[in-house]
């Protein structure tokens, strides 16, 4: 009869888990395809993105720009309670495959009919003798009570390493807003700086126009030029003029934005606007792309990603599985508490275990595996967009750093030409050699090709800041 009652739990264990059997899944490989080995044909032994911050920006404003973001900027501050929130879910989850321990009491009555057959089985026993059962009977008790899931099939364990694997991805996920942050405040910084040189550059000019507009009139004084001439001139110099408080809110509305970034109320933002022109960008090391793959906080955090949702598969895998629970009870239970000191007589204890597993209506678990399977199909489809982008990007700032430094070059020869001009223009017109609209046009080209001067040197900067920031740096 042993034997029997054997057989038969190996039988229903079999019978549950040949009931529990899953689904076929469909799943996608990691690899992202072929990584090349360089960036265009170029490769650096070592990645600028190695570098702190601190030694790959220069500015001792910026600097300090960056440290006050650092410390108060909200959106990182967010994101910091997301990881905490993380790491609260992954102490929830290695609690649940932990016993379960409750200490508690109750206090309870009930009163029986007399004419049934628990009334009379009650009034028919006497508590002590000569003494019958009273006709309302109280339930005191007083103990503990365990229960417990047996992780067989690791289930609950897997769901932890998920659980982990997210919480990892959620601080890369703040690495890479760190990065973010600080490329947008030293972007931010040399675009206020650049509008600094071109409003020196601006007011220089308008007191080039005023000399101008003062000789243009002496000369219709003299009846050497007409109306129209002078008009020209003025035009041009408020139309200068304008263009300087144009700056001047593109000033301030940067200023804003870089002390929005810092979290501080609006304010003057310190700066060198010397540097600007006179100081080159920094080389940037580029690296290679398997360096990218482990410098790049985007690029971790989706493999971090694909990594939980494969785990995700095998949690819901096991849910087709069987599940083992013991659960036990033991303290002390009477009709009065005085019968609680009635030792071993008041004691009361249980200890029970229950293997059950799906047998019909498993839609929800075959619906949830295949999501798990999405999900991870997706998660794959991800990683390699993010590994694909990061490629593409580091590669075309490659190419872009060298063609700035040629272009910027061309630039600062047209701009000493036509500077030249300027001065040469001026003394043709006092000596009646040049018509006053060769002396606007080439004051205008002076204007715009110095604007465009600074606009290459502000590329120059944030390609630099780009660079740093496609390839991972300012996390560390």
């Amino acid at each position: 009869m042993r034997t029997t009652r054997y057989l038969t739990l190996v039988n229903l264990l079999v019978g549950l888990v040949a009931a529990s059997c899953r689904p076929t899944l469909t799943l996608t490989s990691q690899e992202p395809g072929e990584i090349p080995t360089t960036f265009n044909g170029r490769a650096d032994s070592v990645t600028a993105a190695a570098t702190n911050w601190r030694e790959f920006f220069q500015d001792p404003y910026l600097i300090e720009l960056i440290d006050q973001a650092l410390a108060n900027n909200q959106e990182l501050k967010i994101l910091q309670q997301e990881i905490e929130i993380t790491q609260n879910e992954v102490k929830a989850i290695s609690g649940e495959y932990r016993p379960f321990v409750t200490l508690g009491g109750g206090i309870g009555y009930e009163k029986t009919p007399r004419y049934t057959l628990p009334g009379a089985t009650h009034h028919s026993v006497e508590i002590e003798h000569g003494k019958e059962t009273p006709e309302i009977l109280g339930d005191y008790w007083f103990g503990a009570r365990a229960s417990w899931e047996v992780d067989i099939w690791k289930k609950l364990r897997t769901a932890k390493k998920a659980a982990v694997k997210r919480y990892l991805a959620s601080v890369e996920g703040r690495n890479f807003m760190i990065t973010n942050l600080i490329a947008e405040i030293a972007e931010a910084y040399y675009h206020l700086l650049a509008l600094d040189n071109q409003l020196e550059i601006v007011q220089q000019n308008i007191g080039i126009q005023e000399k101008a507009l003062k000789m243009v009139r002496l000369q219709k004084e003299a009846t050497k030029v007409t109306e129209l001439a002078v008009k020209r001139f003025e035009a041009q110099l408020m139309n200068t003029q304008s263009l300087e408080h144009e700056i001047k809110q593109q000033i301030a509305e940067t200023e804003n934005r870089i002390n929005f970034l810092v979290g501080r109320f609006p304010q003057s933002v310190n700066r060198d606007r010397s540097r600007f022109m006179v100081a080159s960008p920094a080389r940037v090391e580029i690296g290679t792309p398997a360096l990218l793959l482990s410098r790049r906080a985007d690029i971790r955090r989706a493999e971090l990603q694909l990594e939980a949702a494969r785990l995700d598969i095998s949690v819901a895998r096991a849910a087709f599985y069987p599940s083992l629970g013991l659960s036990a009870s033991l303290g002390s239970q009477a009709i009065n508490p005085a019968y609680w000191v009635k030792l071993p007589l008041s004691i009361f204890s249980n200890l029970a275990g229950d293997l059950v597993g799906p047998l019909v209506n498993k839609r929800a678990l075959e619906a949830n595996y295949q999501t798990a399977g999405a999900q991870q199909r997706q998660a794959v489809y991800q990683y390699e967009q993010t590994v694909l982008s990061a490629c593409s990007e580091v590669a075309g700032i490659s190419s872009k750093i060298g063609n700035l430094e040629k272009i910027f070059e061309l630039k600062s020869r047209e701009v000493q030409a036509l500077t030249e001009s300027v001065a040469i223009s001026g003394r043709l017109f006092a000596s009646a050699r040049a018509d006053y609209t060769e002396v606007l046009l080439t004051q205008r080209e002076a204007l715009e090709v110095r604007f465009d001067l600074i606009e290459t040197r502000l590329e120059q900067w944030s390609t630099m800041v780009d660079a740093y920031r496609a390839l991972g740096g300012g996390w560390n």
